[in-house]
């Protein structure tokens, strides 16, 4: 018979870890595919957050923010780019796709999850920012 999960609302610490393992494992396979294609570095430190640009959706409703920052910080866009550039003959797609995925990756090892709908700081991966603090607050008192 298995355990019932405790009613937190939090993601259990093993999952998170392995999921943020698993960012950085990605972080490393997407710089390293880009450092073997010769991208050039300028244009990694120009574009790596050019995904969290998908801030500025804030300024619509948390609902709707959650939604396209949860779409630009999946993995599914960008492979989408790299496949368009490897089997469409358009190679300039690649580095794109991979300082994207690069991003994914990073942003997910420290912790930073896909967003959901109630407020920005509740993630996948756990609560954030001030949330966090909160949480961290109500587990020691």
């Amino acid at each position: 018979m298995s355990k019932a999960l405790p009613q937190t609302g939090m993601p259990p610490v093993a999952v998170t870890s392995l999921l943020r393992i698993e960012g950085a494992a990605i972080f490393v396979a997407a710089i390293t595919a880009y450092a073997a294609l010769g991208g050039n570095w300028w244009l990694f430190a120009l574009l790596g957050l050019a995904p969290d640009l998908a801030f500025i959706a804030l300024f619509l409703c948390k609902a709707v923010a959650a939604r396209i920052y949860n779409l630009v910080h999946s993995y599914w866009a960008p492979l989408v780019l790299a496949g368009i550039g490897w089997f469409g003959g358009l190679p300039t797609l690649l580095p794109l796709a991979l300082i994207w995925i690069a991003h994914i990756g990073a942003d997910r090892a420290l912790g930073y999850g896909l967003k959901y709908p109630d407020a920005f700081e509740h993630t996948h991966l756990g609560p954030i920012g001030k949330a966090k603090r909160a949480a961290a607050i109500a587990d020691a008192g």
